[in-house]
């Protein structure tokens, strides 16, 4: 599995490889826990091409429900059909609207199902996922319970802003991801920005982290070593380090007014060779 993510661009560490083919052995749902920009949800795409199935994606938030997340029923077809007296059965397939749960489960060459940020949403919305992560089915009362054509391969993503309930961890298989290592994430950077010098590649790992030792309110991730390397080679900056282009390509790195000024303020202890 490690070498068929990489093949699409996605540096799996051992650990993480492992989990993923655990997960899938066990036909186990896989949560990943940890720090946002880490490549939790970049990992679903990277599964979805090595696998040859359709990625589909749930951006969980609070307030979200069955009618966003498994399904609905067109209910002007349904009351348009009932007047003509076209139908007499307006719970069937074809009034049927079928959200991203649910089309996981119908998809003809199976599908990656990512549940991401699972923490924003309700714990009423957790349980309402329970018969869905450990039977693999939907049951749609006025329809039929819905069984998968191919069974989805499930990932959850958890940026741990809330506690999950221990039902819902009983039906998974658990990863954390932390920061890679700065051989790791320069491999990545490399990987995602062909033909970065060496030294603009290890300017920006290394100050990355600096970074994360602050108490900064939104820490850089992964994706943000590729977005500043770009900016970098884009501005042709190179050592000595020209103070003006690194301060306009923060903005790169840095999404808070309280983070932009914290790490200013500190400059000349991360701009100096580490």
């Amino acid at each position: 599995m490690k070498d068929s993510l990489a093949s699409f661009g996605y540096l799996a560490s051992d650990s993480l490889a492992r989990a993923v083919e655990l997960s899938l052995a066990l036909s186990r749902p896989l949560l990943l826990e940890g720090p946002a920009g880490v490549g939790k949800t970049a990992l679903a795409g990277a599964i979805a091409s090595a696998l040859g199935r359709d990625l589909i994606r749930l951006q969980c938030y609070e307030g979200i429900d069955a009618h966003q997340a498994l399904y609905d029923w067109n209910y002007h077809l349904q009351w348009v059909d009932l007047t003509k007296g076209e139908s007499e059965n307006v719970f069937s397939s074809r009034y049927l609207i079928e959200r991203p749960l649910l089309k996981a489960l119908t998809a003809e060459r199976g599908a990656v199902l990512l549940l991401d940020e699972i923490d924003r949403a309700d714990e009423s919305f957790e349980a309402m996922l329970l018969e869905y992560l450990g039977e693999g089915q939907i049951t749609i009362p006025e329809y039929k319970t819905v069984q998968p054509i191919v069974s989805p391969v499930i990932l959850l993503t958890s940026n741990r802003t809330r506690p999950l309930s221990d039902a819902l961890r009983r039906r998974i298989f658990y990863h954390h991801m932390d920061y890679p290592t700065r051989e790791d994430e320069a491999r990545i950077v490399r990987t995602h920005v062909p033909g970065a010098e060496d030294e603009r590649v290890d300017f920006v790992v290394t100050r990355l982290r600096v970074f994360r030792n602050y108490p900064l309110i939104k820490l850089p991730g992964t994706a943000e070593a590729i977005d500043w390397t770009r900016a970098l080679t884009e501005l042709h900056a190179k050592k000595p380090w020209d103070e003006s282009q690194i301060i306009s390509s923060l903005g790169c790195v840095l999404k808070d007014e309280y983070d932009w000024n914290y790490v200013l303020a500190r400059m000349p202890e991360w701009l100096c060779d580490l």
